[in-house]
């Protein structure tokens, strides 16, 4: 069976590489369960400043690096795939790879302006507060 990825049928749009790919190889199940393990760690280290600063530099790192794992990829995936997904545009391992990633990158980021949102309410109420109990020190 020819490879949905052949260079005779280029996808040209998400809806058909997503439809034209096996979600049945190990491989894919695989990355799918990497992602869901990258937003797990992602949500349960929000208390975690450290880690989180870890892991959203990894995932960075990644995304990073996707175009040489593509190339990798392309010259290897006779060994772990059916089907050469690997274009030399980059569609399949950006919409599988890098776009679930940045996702997750973005969560992260949603989470440090939302923390310091807060930390800033907090210290402009204690600013308030300070300046109420210094001017009602002046009226006594």
């Amino acid at each position: 069976m020819p490879s949905a990825f052949s260079v005779r049928a280029l996808p040209r749009s998400v809806p058909a590489v997503l439809s034209q790919t096996d979600w049945t190889e190990p491989w894919l199940l695989g990355l799918l369960v990497f992602h869901l393990l990258c937003l797990l760690l992602t949500c349960f280290s929000s208390k975690r400043y450290k880690l989180q600063i870890g892991h959203f530099l990894c995932l960075v790192a990644l995304v990073y690096c996707a175009e040489y794992i593509n190339e990798v990829a392309a010259v290897h995936w006779r060994s772990f795939s059916k089907y050469q997904y690997f274009d030399s545009r980059g569609m399949f391992i950006s919409l599988v790879f890098s776009a679930p990633l940045l996702l997750n990158a973005m969560v992260i980021v949603i989470m440090w302006v939302h923390k310091t949102l807060n930390v800033m309410t907090e210290l402009k109420k204690l600013q308030e507060k300070r300046k109420e109990r210094t001017r009602r020190r002046k009226e006594e």
